[in-house]
């Protein structure tokens, strides 16, 4: 995907800016600094989540800098003058390290390290849980509703109910969760993405009967013909006026591509024009339902087995209903060389100090066993204890594991291949083939094990220490 037009540095909220300067006035702007991106609580009641978004975040983040409008701006909000001479060089010079995108991730631990100047990874840290956050949701939904579907093709449907120009990452995050193609035309375009589309409602009712509308559409594209069968009545209207066009179409060498569904009892309806379109020799028509659909009622349609080959996904998907965000977060873990967090009365909410990586863990078949949140000069830990939970303790002596932290940025330069969303989805459906199925099931699935090495362990309990005898 390319920089959207007209993106600016300014795409961040305010304090990252009154900070920045803060840095920059007391000569702390170079310190080297490290910061975690994780988040703490599962999506959807769910069990994993699909990372996503790093490509677009790189990318941005690559090319970040400010012009001369920028400046103007931030002249005109009273920033330094000193400040703003720096801002007019600015690039990003840091190091990004971490697990790749398309990975199956978990709660707690981190995904990402960014390292550099204090000021460079402050900054980017607004841009950074934007593009992640909102990624990770919407393919984390879409591949839910990819594990109700099986193999049948989904549709992204949601520009129209997205949050803004937020829709054109969402139909992006939604081919890497699983779907197939967009009704998003911008979106198809930036990312390679087939674009799919029929008709609407007001077509049909723009002409004097249904017949006439059916015969004009195709009349015009009769090789990809899908017509839309419930404006007046699916049974009595919609479907015969269709099955009357298709077989004009036979007539002319064509054939009729498909009737959508898009209200009514879904599972009743689509049996019954499946039987219609059969007894008249169309059994090559596909069936496309939309309205409303998750993976909850596409689960449902396919157990009352509606012969549907095609759903198209809006709403549900697209504002990732019923959570709407990840609550991702970006801590300091580290700066001048030395480890820090932050504490809490929750232990929940006090951060792991210091530089990580997560080492994954895997059992005598090769499915995900455990991921381990270890510090970056550890080899193999051969224990893991449960973050919050000190008499949680797990052995992992003698486990084949992978290191999921790589390198994706170096001094400001992006050294990650380009993926398109089908390469991603493809490396997605690979890892959950590792992911034993007990987690990925839609009510109660069972917590995938995550845990602390003991040298962090360690690490963040002397340093909670010395910070509660600091506030006594």
């Amino acid at each position: 995907m390319n920089t959207p037009q007209g993106f600016s540095p300014l795409y961040t909220d305010m304090y990252q800016l009154t900070m920045g300067q803060a840095y920059f006035l007391n000569r702390r702007h170079d310190m080297k600094a490290c910061f975690d991106y994780f988040f703490r609580k599962m999506p959807f009641e769910g069990g994993y989540v699909v990372f996503a978004g790093l490509g677009n975040l790189l990318k941005m983040i690559e090319e970040l800098q400010f012009d001369a409008s920028d400046i103007d701006y931030l002249h005109e909000k009273g920033f330094h003058p000193d400040y703003l001479d720096y801002l007019k060089g600015f690039r990003f010079n840091g190091n990004i390290t971490g697990m790749v995108e398309g990975e199956i991730v978990f709660s707690v631990e981190p995904m990402l390290r960014v390292e550099g100047g204090l000021l460079e990874v402050q900054l980017v840290e607004t841009l950074l849980l934007n593009m992640l956050n909102f990624q990770s949701l919407i393919a984390t939904k879409a591949n839910r509703i990819r594990h109700s579907a099986g193999n049948r093709t989904l549709s992204d449907f949601g520009l129209r109910r997205a949050q803004g120009m937020g829709g054109i990452q969402a139909s992006r995050a939604a081919i890497i969760g699983g779907f197939d193609t967009t009704s998003n035309v911008f979106a198809a375009r930036q990312n390679d993405i087939p674009p799919a589309g029929t008709m609407a409602h007001s077509f049909i009712e723009s002409y004097d009967d249904e017949l006439k509308a059916f015969r004009a559409y195709a009349g015009i594209f009769p090789d990809n013909c899908v017509l839309l069968v419930d404006t007046y009545s699916t049974l009595r209207s919609g479907l015969p006026n269709a099955i009357k066009v298709g077989k004009e179409l036979v007539q002319q060498g064509k054939k009729l591509t498909g009737i959508r569904l898009d209200s009514g009892d879904l599972a009743y309806l689509s049996k019954r024009a499946r039987e219609m379109l059969d007894q008249e020799g169309m059994d090559y028509v596909k069936i496309i339902v939309s309205n409303q659909l998750d993976e909850h009622v596409v689960k449902s349609l396919l157990e009352q087995k509606a012969p549907v080959d095609i759903f198209g996904v809006g709403t549900s998907m697209v504002i990732g209903r019923p959570d709407g965000a990840i609550d991702g977060v970006y801590k300091l873990s580290s700066s001048d060389g030395k480890p820090r967090l932050k504490i809490s009365e929750n232990l929940q909410k006090t951060t792991l100090p210091g530089r990580k990586k997560v080492l994954r863990y895997f059992d005598d078949r090769g499915a995900f066993y455990a991921d381990c949140i270890a510090l970056v000069d550890e080899s193999d830990p051969q224990k893991m204890t449960h973050p919050y939970q000190k008499e949680k303790s797990l052995s992992l002596e003698g486990r084949k594991f992978e290191d999921l932290f790589i390198r994706h940025m170096a001094e400001g330069r992006n050294t990650s291949p380009a993926e398109n969303p089908f390469e991603l989805r493809e490396k997605v459906r690979h890892r959950l083939e590792q992911l034993p199925e007990e987690h990925k099931r839609f009510d109660f699935p069972h917590i995938y094990r995550v845990g602390i090495s003991d040298k962090l362990l360690q690490l963040r309990d002397t340093m909670v220490q010395k910070l509660q005898d600091y506030i006594k």
